[in-house]
């Protein structure tokens, strides 16, 4: 369905992105060092749920309907701003009688596995990078159509990205596991993804956002 000659650019220009530092691998990083790797693994998926989606709807040509709109990017930018300081306040207002006990902490899958999702399909720069990056390598000499080269693009990147933030969860939260017996991190632990929220939260508002041409 895709044109195999271009595959080997592709993945390489894959394997460059996931190894540039960005908010997803901050969100990744730092769930699996506060909560262990079983919460980094359901973020992981959070992350990989939303790029399923941005992908379905670069593939159907929605994505960059919404992206050569200034308006709907902005209105993007500032939903996904305040989602990020509602769940940095929520973490920040936590009291330590409220942190979840060690064989507790995987009740904070869900949450992140949602914080994941929501976050990233509010990110406007993260649906304009699947309309400006996946038209790149689709190729005239595909028998496929450019929305289905597309999407298989697409699942492929999701696929390496959900392996590669594996990877680094399981990193992280080896290294973390030493924090999440120690009484006084666990009892900040909520605060210090707070932090995280907060600086996410600026990072995606104080950016600018390019409307492409399509």
């Amino acid at each position: 369905m895709i044109d195999f000659s271009i595959l080997p650019v592709y993945l390489t220009a894959v394997i460059a992105l996931l190894l540039i530092p960005g908010p997803d691998m901050l969100l990744i990083a730092s769930s699996s060092l506060s909560y262990g790797r079983k919460v980094g693994v359901f973020a992981s998926l959070g992350n990989a749920t939303s790029g399923l989606l941005l992908t379905l709807l670069a593939a159907m040509g929605v994505s960059a309907l919404i992206a050569v709109n200034p308006i709907a990017l902005q209105v993007l930018r500032l939903l996904g701003g305040a989602y990020l300081l509602k769940m940095g306040w929520d973490c920040m207002r936590t009291t330590p009688a409220d942190t979840p006990e060690l064989e507790q902490q995987s009740g904070m899958a869900a949450t992140l596995y949602r914080r994941a999702v929501i976050s990233n399909l509010l990110n406007p720069k993260a649906l304009i990078f699947f309309v400006l990056f996946l038209p790149q390598f689709v190729s005239a000499q595909a028998t496929a159509t450019s929305g289905e080269q597309m999407l298989v693009l697409g699942l492929l990147l999701n696929v390496l990205g959900l392996l590669f933030n594996l990877f680094l969860v399981t990193m992280v939260g080896s290294l973390g596991k030493p924090l999440l017996k120690n009484e006084k991190f666990r009892t900040n632990q909520h605060k210090f993804m707070g932090l995280i929220f907060f600086v996410l939260a600026i990072w995606l508002l104080a950016s600018q956002v390019p409307t492409p041409a399509i």
